[in-house]
């Protein structure tokens, strides 16, 4: 073999060594993309994976917040509705409540009473939700709210559509109240009282609203804290009513007395049974032994104005005693004052062991020759009547002994007296006008005094003590209380 054999085998070889270096290097190159193309479909794998379970989680925390959302608000349903007392308290603290979780644009709560569903009607707003929803409506009828108590479950109604599940309806709106709001979606509630359905609670949305397992449950909780309450409202209603009745059966009708003006006004307490023991009383006296009769009308007159201790039944209950005791204690001491009657009152209780207790201001009034009355009264305990002359000078009438107790041996009882003019007034009353949390008694006495001192003579006297107890009397009335007036006819 030649030496330019040899030269061309060489070149060869070169050429043949720079090709396969070629050829792997390009397969490296190959074997880099591709292994980069891999990492980065598996980082962008890595990345919709992330974004997927960061979704996930949001969506789960979402429905955790949407959970504990409810959660308080079935807490606070519980709480706010065992503290109602009234239905008007009930429909108020329902709005309350879903207004801020639920947020539906109106609410209805509709009762049932001798087979009619009566609206109680409250918007979040506090306004009728829309007009002619107020009147009565046959429990048979054909409302979705009737059905919804007629069957007892939940009905939905869902606009015009017929989704929403195997109780949604497409019916008109769920209640008389409803018919002019177009609502879209609305849930009737059935109210299942102790004995048997007491009627609905309807929530209803302007938009579209889902209503899914999880707010069934809660609705259906909802409705029974609601039913609760209304079934203690209806119980205290129906005990204040009683108890009203009770309190105004007792409370006198005032007598027609020739030279006098007679006026009496009584306010109930704002809590517990809003009647109590307070009460006012006026009635002619028994002729004295030996005293001839006169026309009717023109003899003494007693006065009573009392406080028996308390403000529920049992204290109304215990002041109608006292104060049929009292007057029988008048019949039977013809001619004697009034301590002789109130210490027969005191005696009688502790021998019938009737637990009455309290304070009263017991009063002869006996018409003179001149046009003058002569005023002879006994204070157990009680705020001092005030008299104001025709000219405008009052006077505290503060002589007074211990308070009524039955526990309290009966001591003799002490009386004052006073000639009242003609034009004069006297003013007797309970410590429910004067007593204010946080105030002075004797400062609302002095401005009772004062606003009583500026009246105009000739003010009729139901005008005066109206506008006596909307300026002394408490905001927040605590206790009832009693104005009781009387004045002396001018010549």
């Amino acid at each position: 073999m030649g030496e330019d054999d040899l030269r061309d085998l060489s070149d060869l070889a070169a050429a043949c060594s720079a090709q396969m270096r070629m050829r792997m290097r390009s397969a490296t190159v190959r074997q880099a993309r591709e292994a980069a193309e891999d990492a980065a479909q598996a980082a962008e794998d890595a990345a919709q994976a992330a974004e997927d379970a960061a979704q996930a989680a949001e969506g789960e925390a979402v429905r955790v917040h949407a959970l504990l959302n409810r959660s308080e608000l079935l807490l606070r349903a519980s709480e706010d509705l065992a503290d109602t007392s009234g239905l008007d308290d009930v429909r108020q603290r329902v709005g309350d409540l879903v207004s801020g979780d639920l947020k539906p644009a109106c609410i209805d709560l509709v009762l049932v009473r001798h087979g009619m569903l009566h609206p109680v009607v409250s918007p979040l707003d506090g306004e009728p939700p829309g007009s002619g929803g107020t009147e009565p409506f046959a429990l048979a009828s054909d409302w979705p709210v009737a059905r919804a108590v007629r069957e007892n479950r939940m009905i939905v109604v869902d606009g015009p559509s017929e989704e929403g599940g195997a109780d949604a309806v497409a019916r008109p709106p769920a209640t008389p109240a409803f018919a002019s709001l177009g609502l879209v979606t609305a849930a009737c509630l059935p109210l299942r009282g102790t004995h048997g359905i007491l009627g609905a609670l309807v929530l209803g949305w302007d938009a579209a609203y889902g209503i899914g397992v999880d707010e069934r449950a809660v609705l259906t909780t909802l409705a029974g804290y609601t039913a609760q309450a209304v079934e203690r409202a209806l119980h205290l209603d129906e005990r204040i009513t009683v108890a009203r009745r009770l309190q105004l059966a007792m409370l006198t009708d005032l007598p027609d007395v020739p030279g006098l003006e007679l006026s009496a006004l009584y306010r109930p307490a704002a809590q517990d049974d809003m009647v109590g023991g307070d009460w006012y009383d006026a009635y002619p006296l028994p002729k004295a032994p030996g005293t001839a009769a006169g026309p009717p009308g023109t003899g003494a007159l007693a006065l009573t104005v009392g406080d028996i201790t308390g403000h529920d039944i049992r204290a109304a209950a215990l002041m109608g005693q006292v104060r049929s005791m009292l007057r029988q204690a008048d019949q039977d001491h013809p001619g004697d004052g009034p301590e002789r009657a109130l210490g027969a009152l005191e005696r009688a209780c502790r021998r019938l062991d009737l637990p009455a207790s309290g304070t009263a201001v017991h009063a002869h009034l006996t018409p003179q020759a001149d046009g003058h009355w002569h005023l002879r009264w006994t204070n157990a305990g009680h705020p001092a009547p005030l008299l104001v002359t025709a000219d405008g000078t009052v006077e505290s009438l503060d002589r007074h002994d211990v308070l009524l107790h039955h526990s309290l041996p009966p001591g003799p009882r002490t009386t004052d007296s006073r000639s009242l003019p003609p034009g004069s007034t006297l003013l007797l009353y309970t410590d429910g006008l004067v007593e204010e949390r946080g105030e002075d008694i004797g400062d609302n006495v002095d401005r009772l005094a004062r606003r009583l001192a500026a009246a105009p003579p000739d003010v009729p006297l139901d005008v005066l003590l109206r506008a006596l107890l909307d300026a002394v009397g408490p905001q927040e009335a605590l206790d009832d209380a009693v104005l009781f007036a009387v004045r002396v006819a001018t010549r």
